[in-house]
C-alpha cells in the first residue's frame, strides 16, 4: 500500500512541476508567470520532501533512549523549509515588478509590456 500511495506523491510532484514550467513557458500573462512559478516550486518541494520519507520511520527526534528504528532523513526537510522562504521572497519580488510593470505600461501581456518598453530605451 505504501509503495502505490508513495507513487501517486511522486506523480503529483512530477505533475505539479510539469504544469508550473508549461504555464511559465506557454503563458504571456505575467500574473500568470509567477503563479506558474509557484506551481513549479510545490512540485519541487513536494519532491524533495519525498525524497527524504521513509514509510517506516519515526520522526528525527533523539530522545534519551536509544531506538534501533529507522529516522526520516531531516536534511530534505531543513532543504524544503529554506526553499520555501527563499521562495517567497522571488515570489513578492516577482509581484512587485509586475505591479510596478502594470503601473508603467497598462497591461500585463509580456509581448506588449515588452515591446513599449523598448520604445522606451529607444527614445520612441
Amino acid at each position: 500500500m505504501s509503495c502505490a500511495v508513495g507513487l501517486v506523491f511522486f506523480v503529483g510532484a512530477i505533475g505539479l512541476s510539469a504544469i508550473g514550467i508549461a504555464g511559465m513557458i506557454l503563458s504571456n500573462h505575467l500574473f500568470r508567470m509567477v503563479l506558474s512559478l509557484a506551481i513549479a516550486e510545490a512540485g519541487a518541494n513536494l519532491m524533495l520532501i519525498l525524497a527524504g520519507f521513509r514509510w517506516d520511520a519515526v520522526a528525527p527526534i533523539l530522545t534519551a533512549e536509544a531506538t534501533a528504528q529507522p529516522m526520516v532523513d531531516p536534511v530534505p526537510q531543513a532543504m524544503v523549509l529554506t526553499a520555501i522562504v527563499i521562495g517567497v521572497g522571488v515570489q513578492a519580488l516577482a509581484l512587485s515588478l509586475v505591479v510596478r510593470i502594470h503601473q508603467r505600461y497598462a497591461t500585463l501581456d509580456m509581448r506588449e509590456a515588452r515591446r513599449r518598453m523598448l520604445a522606451d530605451i529607444n527614445g520612441g
